[in-house]
């Protein structure tokens, strides 16, 4: 009895056995089918369209835009604004919703589509925020799309232009990039390529497209410059480094020692540089894209490596981002690029004092007095406001090319944070046309400035020192960039003229602008870029009223 009952056990454990040993070769045989499957398909591509909805109605259906409408009806027989209206509430400006194998197909084409807010299909220039927000709109959603596939390893991610192919396209390149030269390659955020969508026998922007990859190629280029390592970004890297990227785009860079500085007699330049083992340097770019008789448009760039401050040392906490005090520099670079890749028919002159601004035994100290280029005696009041004494060499030597005007671009008061915050740069000017055509240019890139007074009470607290002709900080205790403003003003002798402070936009927390991660902006560029193109767009460029 015992034994048949355990012939009877024996022989049911040994089924069991041999049903488990089929079944898990049955599910071994499914995995391999599947990852053969994987395997077998093609690299991820992504799709971004648009829809327009009130951000305020959480009832409202929903617009799609053209391109993507006809992608509803043609490719997913209409499923894909029925899934979109089953998911929520319309995405709102600045957000992207995420449906995945939304075709009918076995192997979907986009194996992920995002749907990206614009918000009201009205959209369009808003007078009280300075900025088209239609254009706003599009940079935000495409960037915060772009970063969301790139998270998900998606090979390549085409955007449709919704309403405005240069927009979609700036905020798709400058959504996705990210400084990563230090990290491991194993470690580093995957970068997709991105491309323009387009249907047969429909017409799409190309050249919008090709515009507003050249501006955000232009800012990405400004943002890798400002993140580089002051140990590794010296005046004569940055030097080198300007050589190998612009030669190739067809601008002219000569190079400068400081012989030559010191020939020309920029004392207050080579004041600042004194105590670094580094040399300063001079750099002079141009770009000829018209006849050479034609008047340039000159740029200057202020190019501190690093500034430490000097004998009055910067805190701890300002330092980490002083390497990025050469923004200028780094804005005039990438606008020549971006110039000469767009070929606009203007000439321009780029000069880039560069140099090191930190502590050593040959230092210059408050109480000094330096003689600029045209003889004006300065009194050195406070070593960490040397910026003013960097470019104001740099603008008397740009009169010599009888420019059509000279602008500037600085890092000069930390106290513009307080003033504007990341909102927009600081403008000081003496022509009321070159404050029309930079705002009209920042509407348009959404990189806004704001004009600050450049009256004569400022001039005068920094004429007031009775020992020299002017002094790097002035009188009184606000103001301050006012007056770097003013003392830069006392070397512009003749001709139209403005300076723009982008000490304030220099560093992105990553919260206001999608299209910015935390870190460098790289701001002003694009708006610079802009400005130029409209100045030699006479239909363009605003007019005076009389």
């Amino acid at each position: 009895m015992f034994g048949l009952t355990r012939r009877v056990v024996f022989r049911v454990t040994c089924q069991r056995q041999l049903c488990r040993k089929f079944a898990s070769q049955a599910i071994n045989q499914m995995l391999m089918l599947q990852q053969m499957d994987i395997c077998a398909d093609q690299p991820s591509r992504g799709l971004i369209i648009g829809v327009y909805a009130d951000e305020e109605d959480k009832n409202d259906a929903g617009i799609l835009t053209h391109a993507g409408w006809r992608y509803n009806v043609q490719k997913t027989n209409g499923r894909l604004i029925e899934v979109l209206r089953m998911s929520g509430p319309m995405p709102k400006r600045g957000e992207a919703r995420l449906l995945f194998a939304i075709e009918p197909d076995r192997v979907p084409y986009y194996s992920v589509v995002a749907v990206v807010g614009l918000g009201k299909e009205c959209l369009g220039y808003n007078p009280y925020e300075v900025l088209d927000e239609q254009k706003e709109a599009i940079r935000r959603s495409v960037a915060k799309a772009c970063q969301i596939l790139a998270e998900l390893d998606t090979d390549r991610i085409e955007v449709e232009n919704c309403g405005h192919a240069e927009s979609a396209a700036e905020g798709a390149a400058l959504g996705i990039w990210a400084y990563q030269e230090m990290r491991d390659p194993k470690t580093r955020i995957s970068i997709p390529s991105i491309d323009l969508y387009a249907v047969k026998d429909e017409v799409c922007d190309i050249e919008g497209w090709r515009i507003g990859l050249q501006k955000a190629a232009a800012q990405n280029l400004t943002r890798q410059l400002q993140e580089m390592p002051s140990n590794l970004l010296t005046p004569t890297a940055f030097a080198q480094n300007v050589v190998e990227v612009l030669c190739k785009s067809g601008v002219n860079v000569e190079v400068k020692v400081e012989g030559w500085a010191e020939s020309q007699s920029m004392h207050a330049f080579l004041a600042v540089g004194k105590a670094s083992c580094e040399p300063p340097i001079f750099l002079e770019l141009s770009y000829y894209g018209t006849c050479a008789e034609e008047r340039p448009i000159v740029l200057v760039g202020q190019g501190v490596t690093f500034d430490a401050g000097g004998l009055c040392l910067k805190e701890r906490d300002e330092l980490f981002h002083m390497r990025g005090d050469m923004t200028g520099a780094a804005v005039v670079v990438a606008t020549c690029r971006a110039v000469a890749g767009l070929r606009l028919p203007v000439n321009i002159r780029g000069l880039i004092p560069l140099c090191e601004n930190v502590v050593g035994c040959n230092s210059f100290r408050p109480g000094d007095m330096v003689k600029s280029m045209n003889g004006k005696t300065i009194e050195v009041q406070c070593t960490d406001h040397e910026d003013v004494l960097v470019l104001a060499d740099a603008l008397l030597y740009g009169q010599n090319f009888c420019p059509k005007c000279i602008i500037d671009i600085g890092t000069c008061s930390g106290y513009m944070r307080q003033a504007l915050d990341e909102a927009a740069c600081g403008v000081f000017t003496n022509s009321e046309i070159l404050w029309q055509q930079i705002k009209h240019a920042s509407m348009h890139t959404g990189d806004r400035v704001w004009r600050f007074p450049l009256w004569n009470y400022y001039s005068k607290s920094v004429r007031a020192g009775g020992r020299s002709d002017v002094q790097n900080y002035g009188i009184g205790r606000g103001g301050r960039p006012c007056k770097a403003a003013a003392f830069l003003r006392e070397f512009v002798p003749c001709g139209q003229w403005m300076h723009i402070d982008a000490t304030n936009v220099m560093v992105t927390e990553g919260v206001e602008y999608e299209y910015l991660r935390r870190g460098m902006a790289g701001r002003p560029t694009r708006t610079l870029i802009e400005f130029i193109a409209q100045t030699i767009c006479k239909d363009t460029a605003p007019k005076l009223t009389k």
